[in-house]
């Protein structure tokens, strides 16, 4: 798609939003459940949707990584050894959700990446100095399940399911070569100071089978104007802190900014996000 389509997709979204019928007022629900508005988790973070409401979110990303962990033989090269390389990456991404009951949500999203490896002065493997590559990155579904709702003395618990398609076989640095999938719990629960959530994952790539992510969330609706999330995810040795505000445009458009900051030495040093969320709610 082009940039020129692609803008006016954008603002036509925008228009039809700015239309829509007002979400349910967060004050006629009960403490627990305002700052979320009482729909389920996502993967997006501070992003719960309602039963028959469609969200998109455009938005980008940028990645900076001083020493990204790579082997030569991930790229097609016959030395099996680790080196750390200097990556660079920008991404245009589309999120697409929509609540297909007060339980279920079924998730959608794309990428377009340009990404850059510059090899470590020690790898003599025949690397190039530097790797290049763009095109479609990662390509994934998602179903969210809320199979035990949330009371005033009670968490909520939820799962969900994630599949990565194949693509790009031959672009090791942003391809993927395999069928990756996750399955994943996690359990929420509100408080007068914010929405607390707790999740972990296994995942499988290529036949196997690992820890995957897990994340301890925190959420504060401030405002009908105003919000801010914080938390820590990421895999075993890959941990990131990840700060977010979202400032509300409208009812239905709000701006996400947030900042990933790598915790341990394996993570991505740097990788900020900015995008626009528009709601669709039930009519």
């Amino acid at each position: 798609m082009s940039k020129r389509i692609y803008g006016l997709a954008l603002f036509a979204t925008v228009v039809l939003a700015l239309t829509a019928p007002a979400p349910a007022a967060a004050q006629d629900l009960p403490f627990y459940l305002s700052d979320r508005a009482g729909g389920t988790p996502t993967s997006m973070f501070g992003t719960y949707i309602k039963k028959g409401e469609f969200v998109i979110y455009p938005f980008f990303e940028y990645y900076l990584d001083n020493n990204l962990e790579y082997s030569p033989n991930e790229f097609g090269l016959p030395l099996d050894q680790d080196f750390r390389g200097r990556y660079r990456a920008t991404e245009g991404l589309m999120f697409l959700g929509y609540g297909l009951t007060d339980r279920l949500v079924f998730e959608v999203e794309a990428a377009m990446i340009r990404a850059s490896l510059e090899r470590s002065p020690d790898d003599l493997s025949g690397m190039p100095d530097k790797l290049t590559e763009k095109g479609l990155g990662d390509m994934q579904i998602q179903l969210d399940w809320m199979w035990s709702k949330e009371l005033e003395r009670r968490p909520g618990f939820f799962s969900y399911a994630e599949i990565v398609f194949p693509h790009h076989r031959t672009k090791y640095l942003i391809g993927t070569p395999e069928l990756e999938t996750k399955a994943g719990i996690g359990i929420i629960k509100g408080f007068r100071w914010g929405t607390l959530i707790a999740r972990a994952a296994v995942e499988q790539a290529g036949g196997v089978f690992d820890l995957g992510e897990i994340a301890v969330e925190y959420y504060k609706r401030l405002s009908k104007s105003f919000a801010v999330y914080a938390g820590f995810e990421g895999t075993q040795d890959e941990i990131e802190f990840i700060a977010e505000i979202q400032l509300w445009l409208s009812d239905t458009i709000r701006l996400k900014i947030n900042n990933g900051f790598g915790v341990t030495s394996k993570a991505t040093d740097w990788a900020p996000e900015i995008g626009l969320m528009i709601s669709f709610p039930k009519r």
